[in-house]
């Protein structure tokens, strides 16, 4: 772990996998096809991740109640942590099932897996097409040149990374701004105070996997804020 990952702020948003969760359930079914859009949620669950992951599973049983009727959207969690500790959980657009995995794990310290997490997408793309990868992380200890050959592979697939930022480590900045771009995707940082601008940005990206560009478009439009940020990343 990087001496600087120690000195980042140790909490995000009150409950970002919660907030991306209720968004993405209640997100339309993709037109003119009758399976959901399919989406990746990774998050480094390293040891500065702890309070955030905490905070947000202890949310989750009333989201979850709240959207179990909903659907729009089959999510895959991924996490990273430990000594090459990585973890890719079944597909499920069950609420239950996910609230199950997310309190089934614990963060544990070690050095940041991002490759694994990019080489995942790239697997599980070729095998039935992924919408989408999000990602939120603080802090990057990897080849970036090997991350980015990944995030290329990606981006020929059609398959963006959204990587959302806690804190503002100089390194992770800058890799993860090449990662997104590589792979026709968004960055986004965020920090403790920012919680409705990460909720309207992992919204964003939920209606993006659901519906394409037109949604997010039409999404961004309602919303304003930091969201048509996002869109016009995407569309350079």
């Amino acid at each position: 772990m990087t001496e600087n990952k120690k000195h980042l702020p140790s909490r995000s948003s009150r409950s970002e996998v919660d907030a991306f969760l209720r968004k993405a359930a209640i997100m339309p079914v993709r037109k003119g096809d009758e399976r959901p859009g399919r989406l990746i949620f990774a998050m480094d669950a390293t040891a500065s991740r702890e309070p955030t992951w905490d905070r947000a599973c202890s949310l989750q049983g009333e989201m979850f109640r709240e959207t179990a009727a909903l659907g729009g959207l089959e999510i895959q969690l991924c996490w990273y942590r430990g000594f090459g500790e990585f973890h890719a959980d079944p597909w499920t657009h069950d609420t239950d099932t996910l609230l199950r995995h997310m309190t089934g794990a614990h963060c544990l310290g070690g050095s940041t897996q991002i490759g694994k997490v990019l080489g995942h997408a790239v697997t599980e793309t070729r095998r039935d097409k992924v919408n989408a990868l999000v990602f939120v992380g603080d802090c990057m200890e990897e080849d970036v040149d090997r991350l980015c050959r990944i995030a290329g592979e990606l981006g020929i697939l059609g398959t963006p990374a959204f990587l959302f930022q806690e804190g503002h480590d100089r390194t992770a900045t800058k890799a993860f701004a090449q990662i997104a771009r590589l792979s026709g995707g968004a960055h986004c940082r965020f920090d403790t105070g920012s919680a409705q601008q990460l909720r309207d940005l992992l919204s964003a990206v939920a209606v993006y996997a659901a519906g394409g560009h037109r949604a997010l478009e039409e999404f961004s439009r309602k919303r304003g804020g930091d969201v048509p940020l996002l869109t016009g990343q995407l569309n350079k």
